[in-house]
C-alpha cells in the first residue's frame, strides 16, 4: 500500500504533539559462521561481524529521522542465540563473547545488543549451561548486551530445572551490579514461548529460521492511543472505544511500515517484521497504564484493569495486522512498571500488585516487567514467580516473560532507579510463602493438551 501525503502530515502532528515514535530500528544477524573452538577467536570473529554488517545502521536510522521527522529511540542489534555457537569450546566461561559484542555495539553507536541467550524449553546442553553460568559476569561487565534465556514452551512444556536455575541466576546477577541499582538484572529476562524476531530488549534474538541479515522495527505509540480516547466523550461505549484504539494503531503501524521499508532498502537487508507493541516510557502521556485510566478504570491495577487491558491489547493488534503484512514480534500492549509513568504511581499508591499484574499478564503482550522486589526475596520464591508465569504463557499458547530485580540490600518503599528509557522502580511486596519443595522438585512440566496439534 502507498503512503499519501495526508496519513505524513498526520503522522506528523502524532510526533509533536502526543510523543509518537519509532522505539526500535534491530537489526538482526545471523552468527553461525563465527563458531570456534577457542573463546578468544569467537569473539573476535563476532566483533568483525558485528561491526562489518552494523557499519551503516545508525548513520541509515539517523538519516530516516532527518528525512521523515519520526523520531528513532535506539538502534539496536540482535544476534543468534550465543549458546548455540558455544558447543565447540572447551572453557566454561564464555563472558568473552559478551564483552566482544559491547564492544562492537559501541563501535556502531547501537544502544542494546541482545542475543547473550540459550533455548532450554525442553533440556539445556552443555553449551547451555556454560551460556547461563555466564550471565552474571556478562551482564556485570558489559553496558549495552542484554540476556535472555526460553525455558518453556507450549508444545514441549516447562523445564523446572532451568527455572530454578534462572532464579539462582538472577540474584547473582543482581548481586553482581549491586553497586548500580542491580541493574544487571534489568538486562536479563525468563521466557515462556520467545519469539524469534522480536525487535524489543531485552529479549531479542535472531532466530534458526530468519535469514543472514534482516531488519525488525518496534513501532511505539501509547501517548497516541491516550490523546485520542482522552478526546472521547465520557458516555462512549465500549465498543467505540475499541474502534478507536484500532484505527489509532492502525495508523501508528502505517508510520511503521514506512520506516521498515526504507530502512531494509537502504542497508541492503531482508525487511523482517513490523512490531507494533505500546512500550510506554517514563514521560508523561507516554503510558500504557494512563491509556487504561483514560478507558474508564480508576486507577491502574483496580477492578477492570484486567478487562480494560485485553479490550486495548486485541485492538491494537487488529488495528495492526491491517497496516502492514509483515506484523510480527509481540505486537500488543507491554506494561513494565520502571518504564511507565502511570504504572510507578499506581505501584506507589498500592493500587497495583504484583498479583494483578500477573493477572494483566494473561491478555498482554510480554509478563512480568521491570518490577523490582526486595533484596531479601529468596531463590525458591522467584522460581515460583518465573514458574507461573511460564504456566500462563504455556497454557494459553502466548509469550510470557519475567524480568525481576531483586534490589540487593532494599525493601519495600525503597526505590532503584536506572535512568532513560528504563526509568525508576519502587520496591514492590512479594508473597513469600514460597515454600522450599516445590522450587526443587526439578524435571520437567508436561506440555498441556491443546499442545497436541496435529
Amino acid at each position: 500500500m502507498q503512503i499519501t501525503p495526508v496519513e505524513v502530515a498526520e503522522t506528523l502532528a502524532m510526533v509533536e504533539q502526543q510523543n509518537l515514535d519509532i522505539r526500535t530500528i534491530t537489526l538482526g544477524l545471523n552468527l553461525r559462521g563465527c563458531v570456534s573452538d577457542d573463546v578468544h577467536v569467537l569473539a573476535n570473529k563476532v566483533y568483525d561481524r558485528m561491526t562489518t554488517a552494523a557499519e551503516k545502521l545508525v548513520p541509515t536510522a539517523e538519516q530516516l529521522e532527518r528525512e521523515y521527522g519520526i523520531p528513532i529511540v535506539n538502534k539496536r542489534i540482535s544476534v543468534t542465540p550465543i549458546a548455540e555457537l558455544c558447543a565447540a569450546l572447551t572453557t566454561e566461561d564464555v563472558s568473552p563473547i559478551a564483552a566482544a559484542m559491547d564492544k562492537a555495539g559501541k563501535e556502531v553507536g547501537v544502544d542494546f545488543i541482545g542475543g547473550f541467550s540459550a533455548l532450554v524449553h525442553k533440556g539445556a546442553t552443555a553449551a547451555d549451561h556454560k551460556l547461563m553460568n555466564s550471565i552474571p559476569d556478562a551482564l556485570a561487565t558489559t553496558d549495552r548486551v542484554c540476556s535472555s534465556v526460553n525455558v518453556g514452551s507450549t508444545r514441549a512444556g516447562i523445564n523446572m530445572d532451568a527455572v530454578l536455575k534462572m532464579a539462582q541466576i538472577i540474584r547473582k546477577t543482581a548481586e553482581a551490579t549491586a553497586d548500580r541499582d542491580c541493574i544487571g538484572a534489568g538486562k536479563l529476562v525468563v521466557f515462556c514461548n520467545a519469539v524469534e524476531d522480536n525487535p524489543f530488549m531485552a529479549g531479542a534474538f535472531h532466530g534458526s529460521g530468519e535469514a543472514d541479515a534482516v531488519v525488525n522495527v518496534g513501532v511505539s505509540g501509547p501517548g497516541v492511543v491516550r490523546a485520542v480516547l482522552a478526546a472521547m466523550p465520557k458516555d462512549a461505549d465500549i465498543t467505540s472505544i475499541a474502534e478507536a484504539i484500532k484505527a489509532t494503531a492502525f495508523k501508528i503501524t502505517r508510520a511503521g511500515e514506512l520506516m521498515a521499508r526504507e530502512a531494509s532498502t537502504r542497508l541492503g537487508v531482508s525487511q523482517g517484521i513490523l512490531d507494533l507493541s505500546l512500550a510506554p516510557t517514563p514521560a508523561e502521556g507516554d503510558s500504557v497504564a494512563e491509556i487504561l485510566e483514560a478507558i474508564g478504570v480508576g486507577t491502574c491495577g483496580g477492578p477492570g484493569t484486567t478487562a480494560a487491558l485485553a479490550l486495548l491489547n486485541d485492538a491494537v493488534k487488529k488495528g495492526g495486522v491491517m497496516a502492514s503484512s509483515s506484523v510480527g514480534g509481540l505486537s500488543g500492549a507491554f506494561i513494565p512498571v520502571s518504564e511507565d509513568a502511570g504504572m510507578i504511581r499506581a505501584a506507589e499508591a498500592g493500587a497495583l500488585s504484583l498479583e494483578k499484574l500477573e493477572a494483566m499478564t494473561c491478555v498482554c503482550s510480554v509478563g512480568l516487567d521491570m518490577i523490582a522486589i526486595p533484596g531479601d526475596t529468596t531463590v525458591e520464591t522467584i522460581c515460583g514467580i518465573i514458574a507461573d508465569e511460564c504456566a500462563i504463557g504455556m497454557i494459553n499458547n502466548k509469550t510470557t516473560a519475567v524480568r525481576i530485580i531483586p534490589a540487593i540490600g532494599k525493601s519495600v518503599g525503597d526505590r532503584l532507579d536506572f535512568g532513560g528509557l528504563l526509568g525508576y522502580a519502587p520496591v514492590m511486596p512479594v508473597n513469600q510463602y514460597a515454600g522450599k519443595v516445590f522450587a526443587h522438585r526439578g524435571g520437567r512440566i508436561p506440555a498441556p493438551l491443546n499442545s497436541l496439534k496435529n
